[in-house]
């Protein structure tokens, strides 16, 4: 296994703590605010490295060899960008637009390193079936998706019970596409 500089985590999100867990990566958390605005007229893509962009500038002081990681995960469908809901009832619009339907989910990622800022994103195609508004009404309730783009967690029940398909990397749909990091991780520090 590839020995990798200590990666500082600006996130607080506890899947991708994890994700960075699971891939046996020496990390520690780091929060601070970022303006997560963007301007018109950018793609989904962009927009996800965008935000991630904005969110390693806050670190730009930054020297020696750490590595700062930062993500945002968006959620499309049909033109639409959904982040996180407001409240409860957007929660529960927001899933009424991915049922029955394919969106994507998409990941942008930076890594802050040497001083230099290096981005990706990645796309994974995701369908749901058709939900009832109990189904859709009961999870917001329970599960309080305030936290994830999309009002979803692809871990929890409406992803265990309601998703028809995937394409793409499932960790990307959680909230950092760990197999992509890896190799980008390995390409950085050569």
């Amino acid at each position: 296994m590839n020995k990798f500089p200590s990666i500082i985590l600006a996130s607080k999100s506890p899947r991708r703590q994890e994700l960075l867990t699971l891939m046996d990566l020496d990390f520690r958390i780091v929060l601070r605010e970022v303006d997560e605005s963007y301007p018109n007229g950018l793609t989904p893509e962009e927009i996800a490295v965008y935000i991630a962009r904005q969110k390693a500038t806050a670190f730009d002081e930054i020297v020696g060899d750490e590595v700062v990681l930062t993500a945002d995960t968006i959620v499309s469908i049909e033109g639409n960008i959904l982040g996180k809901p407001r409240d409860e009832p957007h929660a529960i619009e927001m899933l009424k637009m991915l049922s029955g339907k394919m969106h994507q989910v998409i990941t942008g990622v930076c890594l802050f390193y040497k001083q230099e800022y290096h981005s990706f994103c990645e796309v994974s195609d995701v369908t749901f079936r058709t939900l009832t508004e109990d189904e859709i009404t009961s999870y917001v309730m329970k599960y309080k998706p305030m936290d994830k783009a999309g009002s979803y967690g692809i871990q929890e029940w409406i992803g265990v019970t309601s998703m028809a398909s995937i394409n793409g990397s499932y960790t990307n749909v959680v909230g950092l596409p760990t197999e992509r990091l890896y190799r980008e991780l390995e390409k950085l520090t050569k």
